[in-house]
């Protein structure tokens, strides 16, 4: 069965347009609880979301659908998706429902699911729950509806859990950071976090007004983060995104850390202190630089399909503890179950402590190479990896490289591009060489402009 509904990471869309859309969020509570009870017989979801004003409204329709089907509903408000993660596995709770569209604006939102183990909802389980949404809305008995109940300590539990995070007698204090929360659903917990620990901390994007959040300021627009690190002479900067699962960092100097620099330094840290279990998982996109450095110290280093859930799949399978993806999306299994920002920057900052070293002296360690990416437009139906022209151009590029470079073509999941990526040692070369394969890709389509972006 193909799904319609969900993506890789839940269900996303433009607010107001099938299915981000009060009827169908109020459908798929129920359809979720169904699947529950099916299972279950009875059972309680906790609901958080982030900071969008559209959020009062699904929250709203899917408390309806949950009671509707007999489930109980705690409600947790403004909550990083980590956090929620977390509190559903403490609690014991059926699932977890994450409200939020992570780093984009407040025209879209979305809905990500959480089992009872804290771990993303497994496919059978989100086909089981569209396959109840083509079925009519049945509500249960008035005696079996559903209660909801608001659990007013959330935020304090989890900033308890990410400060444990820390390996025992390890504290922030002398630490003065910039943390910018995006205006999004990291604004309360995330200083709270560092200010507990013994951090001097300096706010950025904690004012939410249902509009702003990622406007200006957190993981995908660092540069006012860039510019406060150096105006208030921190030792770091910290970004969180919408929904507080990625971070990204900056240096004393001012220097963008990307997930993959960030991942190097964790990886290195606990190499060294010998609890580094199985490969660090990367994904397609992660940089050369990284896998160079990590096999520089004898660990191994797996890609997976681009995509956090991906990560977590191999991790799972190959018994790793920590992989992640360039955005920032970094998970650290014997920390928690899924992509956690502020318990990443946390494993950071521990091992600058550890180490004795600022960040950028620990970034120094991972070269990174040039990457340049370019979005070409296709048809949905169109096969250009198939085409022996552009098959060609991609196995003479792979020969020019050698091993100081890589080439990936890869379909965008999220929208009707190709995306093309050449990596090398020399930036200028490698921009050359990424331009003149999607012109292969552009004449095999018959699409003649694309989004030229630095892929790092």
């Amino acid at each position: 069965m193909t799904r319609r509904y969900f993506g890789t990471d839940g269900i996303r869309g433009r607010v107001g347009e099938p299915p981000i859309t009060a009827d169908f969020m109020l459908k798929l509570g129920w359809a979720a609880g169904r699947m529950i009870s099916q299972r279950e017989g009875s059972g309680e979801v906790l609901i958080g979301k982030d900071t969008r004003l559209s959020n009062y409204m699904f929250e709203s329709a899917l408390e309806s659908g949950l009671s509707a089907a007999g489930i109980d509903i705690r409600l947790l408000g403004p909550m990083p998706t980590p956090g929620i993660a977390y509190l559903t596995r403490t609690l014991g709770a059926s699932a977890g429902i994450v409200i939020s569209a992570s780093h984009n604006s407040h025209h879209d939102n979305g809905i990500k699911f959480f089992s009872g183990d804290g771990f993303k909802l497994d496919d059978e389980a989100e086909k089981a729950i569209e396959a109840n949404i083509d079925r009519p809305l049945e509500t249960v008995d008035s005696a079996a509806l559903g209660k909801a109940t608001r659990l007013m300590d959330a935020p304090g539990r989890y900033i308890e859990f990410c400060k444990a995070s820390l390996p025992a007698g390890v504290d922030l204090r002398g630490c003065r950071l910039v943390v910018d929360c995006a205006n999004g659903a990291a604004y309360q917990v995330a200083p709270a976090v560092f200010e507990e620990l013994g951090a001097t901390v300096i706010k950025r994007g904690t004012q939410p007004d249902g509009l702003n959040i990622n406007v200006g300021c957190g993981s995908t627009q660092p540069r006012g983060l860039q510019q406060a690190v150096i105006e208030h002479n921190a030792d770091a900067g910290i970004a969180l995104d919408g929904d507080g699962d990625r971070v990204i960092m900056v240096d004393h100097r001012g220097e963008v850390l990307d997930g993959d620099q960030l991942l190097w330094i964790i990886a290195r840290s606990r190499s060294a202190q010998g609890t580094l279990a199985g490969p660090v998982v990367g994904t397609q996109m992660s940089n050369l630089g990284l896998e160079q450095a990590l096999q520089s110290m004898g660990v191994a280093f797996h890609r997976a399909r681009v995509g956090d859930r991906y990560v977590l799949e191999m991790l799972l399978a190959e018994q790793g503890v920590l992989g992640g993806e360039s955005s920032g999306h970094i998970v650290c299994l014997d920390r928690t179950t899924t992509g956690d920002g502020t318990v990443s920057a946390l494993q950071v900052l521990s091992a600058a402590i550890a180490a004795g070293r600022p960040l950028a002296e620990l970034a120094a360690g991972m070269t990174r190479m040039p990457q340049h990416m370019i979005n070409v437009p296709i048809a949905r139906a169109s096969r250009p990896m198939r085409d022996s022209r552009i098959t060609a151009a991609v196995e003479t590029l792979e020969t020019q490289l050698g091993e100081r470079g890589r080439v990936l073509l890869r379909p965008s999941g999220t929208e009707p591009v190709l995306r093309v990526m050449v990596e090398g040692e020399d930036a200028d070369q490698v921009r050359a060489q990424a331009q003149a394969l999607a012109a292969e890709v552009e004449a095999f389509c018959g699409a003649p402009n694309h989004a030229d972006a630095e892929a790092n």
